[in-house]
C-alpha cells in the first residue's frame, strides 16, 4: 500500500513513525555494542585467567605428568577460545553497529530533506489559498459596498426632495461600485482556480511524491535492520567451527591424561637409586656394668664377659664435640635443602646421571651453534676476500676469534660434565661388585685377628690394655689441617648415609677429625675409603669422622650415593 494514496492527510504522523524508526534503529545499534563489549570483556577475562594459571616456570622446571600437560592443554584452546569471542566482538563492530551508525545519520540527512519537501508544499499551498481568500473577502465588501449605494441611488431617486445632482451623484458611485464588484469578482474567481489546482497538485502529486519517498526510506530502514540482525547472528556462527574444534581440543586433552604415566614419571623424577637402608643391629650397652652385681642382674652379655678379661673396659663413647653435628633422621620428615652444585653432587645418583646428560645435551646444542656461526662468518669472510667492494674481510676477524673461543669454552665444559657422567655411571656399575654384605666379610681378618699393636701416638698405649683384642695395621696417621674438619663437618646439609658397618677392633680416635669406636660397636658410612686407608662414618649421635677401613665390616647400600636417609 502507498503511503501518497492512503496517508495524505498524515504528514505529523508520517514525521513522528520516522523519527521513531530512526531512534529505533539507534537503540539497536546501542544494543549491538554492549553486546561486543560483553564478548570483550569476557575475551579479556579469559585471557587473564589463562595468563594467571599458565605456568611461570622454564621448560626445564615444567611438569611432564599427562595431567598438567593435558591441563596446559586445556588453557591453550581456552585462549583460542577467547580469540574466537574477540572475533566475534570484532565482527559485530564492523558489520553491525558501525554499519548502523553510519545508516542512522544517512536516514536522518535523507528524512529531513523529505519533510522540508513537504513543509514547502503545504507552505506554497498555504499562501494559494491565502491569497483566494483574500481576493474572496475583497469580493465580499466591494459586493457589500454596491448594494449600499444601491439603497442609497433608490432612495435619493425616490425621494422628492432630492436635488438633480445629489440623484446623478449617487447614480455614478452606484455604478462604480458595481464594477468594482464585478472586478473583485473576477479576482476571486482567477484566485479561487488557481488555489483548486495548486491544491489538487498538492494532494496528487507533490505529497504522494514525498510521502513514497519517505515510505520508501522507512523500508530500506527495516531492510537494513533485518540485515544486521542476520549479520549480528553470523559473527556467532563464523566462530563456531574453530569453537567446536578447541572443545575437541579439551577432550582429547582429557583423554591424554594417563595416570600409569604419571605414576612411571614420579618414579623417574624422584628414583634416587639407593635400595632401603637394612636393619639395625642391637646394640648391646650392657657391656659396660661392672660385676659385681648379682648373677642374674645381667644375662646375655657375652662381650661384657670378653671385656672383663681384661684390666680396664672399653673407654665409653663421649658426647659429641661437633657443634653443627646432626642427629636428625629424614625418612616421612623435612628433607635437608642440599645446595645446588655445578657438577650436581647434592642429587642422588640415578638423578645426577639425568641432570649431567640433560647438560650435556644443551652444550652440545650450543656448541652446534657456535659452529654454524663460524661457518657462516667464515664463508662471508671468503666472499668479502673475492668481492672486496661488498665488505672487508678484516673486520669479521675479532667476531671469528671470538665465536672460536666460545666453542673452546664449550668443548672444555662438555668434556667436564661428561667425565662427571663417567664417574657416576662407573660407580654405579662398579659398586654393586665392590658392595660387602654380612655374608662375606671382606675386611675381616681370618679368624678376626690382626697383627699386633693397635694404632696410639702413646707408645705406652700397648701396656694400658693389654686384653683388647689387637686389631691390624693401621694406615698413615691421619692428621690434616686443623681446620680441614670445621669447615667439612660444619656443613648445614650432612652427608647421607650410604651404608653401616660394624667395628672389629677398638679404636681410641685420638687425633683430631677421628673418631672413637668401641668393639662391635655400628656407626654409617658417609663417604667410601678414597684409597688412603680411612673410611668417613657417623655415630647415632651425631658424631662424626675417620676410621680405619680395616677396622670395620662395612654393609653397602645398593646405589647408595645421595641416599634419603639423613642422620
Amino acid at each position: 500500500m502507498s503511503w501518497g494514496t492512503e496517508l495524505w492527510d498524515q504528514f505529523d504522523n508520517l514525521d513522528k513513525h520516522t523519527q521513531w524508526g530512526i531512534d529505533f534503529l539507534e537503540r539497536y545499534a546501542k544494543f549491538v555494542k554492549e553486546r561486543l563489549e560483553v564478548e570483550q570483556n569476557y575475551a579479556k577475562q579469559l585471557r587473564n585467567l589463562v595468563k594467571k594459571y599458565c605456568p611461570k616456570r622454564s621448560k626445564d622446571d615444567e611438569p611432564r605428568f599427562t595431567s598438567c600437560l593435558s591441563f596446559y592443554s586445556i588453557l591453550n584452546e581456552l585462549n583460542d577460545y577467547a580469540g574466537q569471542r574477540e572475533l566475534v566482538a570484532e565482527e559485530m563492530a564492523l558489520k553491525v553497529y558501525n554499519e548502523l551508525m553510519r545508516y542512522s545519520q544517512d536516514l536522518k540527512a535523507e528524512r529531513k530533506h523529505h519533510l522540508q519537501e513537504g513543509r514547502k508544499a503545504q507552505q506554497y499551498l498555504d499562501q494559494c489559498w491565502k491569497q483566494m481568500d483574500n481576493s474572496k473577502k475583497k469580493f465580499e465588501r466591494e459586493c457589500k459596498e454596491a448594494e449600499k449605494s444601491q439603497l442609497n441611488y433608490e432612495r435619493l431617486d425616490s425621494d422628492i426632495n432630492a436635488t438633480k445632482s445629489e440623484v446623478e451623484k449617487a447614480k455614478n458611485q452606484f455604478y462604480m461600485r458595481t464594477h468594482m464588484a464585478d472586478e473583485s469578482k473576477n479576482e476571486y474567481a482567477a484566485q479561487l482556480q488557481n488555489f483548486n489546482g495548486e491544491q489538487w497538485k498538492h494532494f496528487n502529486n507533490a505529497i504522494p511524491h514525498i510521502f513514497k519517498n519517505l515510505q520508501h526510506m522507512d523500508e530500506r530502514r527495516t531492510v537494513k535492520l533485518g540485515e544486521t540482525y542476520r549479520s549480528f547472528a553470523e559473527a556467532e556462527r563464523k566462530v563456531i567451527p574453530i569453537i567446536s574444534k578447541c572443545l575437541d581440543g579439551m577432550v582429547t586433552a582429557a583423554k591424554a591424561v594417563d595416570e600409569r604415566k604419571d605414576s612411571s614419571l614420579v618414579v623417574e623424577s624422584f628414583k634416587s637409586g639407593f635400595e632401603p637402608p637394612g636393619d639395625f643391629p642391637f646394640e648391646d650397652f650392657s657391656q659396660n656394668l661392672s660385676g659385681t652385681g648379682s648373677d642374674g642382674t645381667i644375662s646375655n652379655t657375652p662381650k661384657g664377659e670378653r671385656e672383663r678379661d681384661g684390666v680396664q673396659g672399653p673407654r665409653s663413647e663421649p658426647k659429641p664435640t661437633l657443634g653443627k653435628a646432626k642427629n636428625k633422621l629424614w625418612l616421612f620428615g623435612k628433607k635437608p635443602k642440599a645446595p645446588s652444585l655445578e657438577d650436581f653432587s647434592h642429587l642422588p645418583p640415578e638423578q645426577r646421571r639425568k641432570r649431567l646428560q640433560q647438560k650435556i645435551e644443551e652444550l652440545s646444542r650450543e656448541l652446534q651453534k657456535q659452529m654454524d656461526q663460524r661457518d657462516a662468518l667464515n664463508k662471508m669472510k671468503d666472499v668479502y676476500e673475492k668481492n672486496p667492494q661488498m665488505g672487508d674481510p678484516t673486520s669479521l676477524q675479532p667476531k671469528i676469534s671470538e665465536t672460536i673461543c666460545n666453542m673452546e669454552k664449550l668443548r672444555s665444559e662438555i668434556h667436564k660434565n661428561e667425565t662427571w657422567l663417567a664417574e657416576v655411571e662407573g660407580k654405579q656399575s662398579s659398586r654393586g661388585d665392590r658392595r660387602p654384605s654380612t655374608d662375606n666379610h671382606q675386611h675381616t681378618p681370618q679368624g678376626r685377628e690382626s697383627p699386633e699393636g693397635s694404632y696410639t701416638d702413646d707408645t705406652s698405649q700397648e701396656h694400658h690394655t693389654p686384653h683388647r683384642r689387637p686389631g691390624p695395621t693401621q694406615p698413615a696417621n691421619r692428621n690434616p689441617d686443623p681446620h680441614e674438619f670445621d669447615d667439612e663437618f660444619d656443613d648445614d646439609d650432612p652427608l647421607p648415609v650410604i651404608g653401616h658397618c660394624k667395628a672389629l677392633y677398638y679404636f681410641d680416635g685420638k687425633n683430631e677429625g677421628t673418631l672413637m669406636m668401641a668393639e662391635d660397636e655400628v656407626l654409617y658410612i658417609i663417604e667410601e675409603d678414597k684409597g688412603d686407608g680411612w673410611t668417613r662414618a657417623r655415630k647415632q649421635s651425631g658424631e662424626e669422622g675417620y676410621v680405619p677401613t680395616s677396622y670395620v665390616e662395612i654393609t653397602m647400600e645398593k646405589n647408595s650415593k645421595g641416599a634419603v636417609t639423613y642422620i
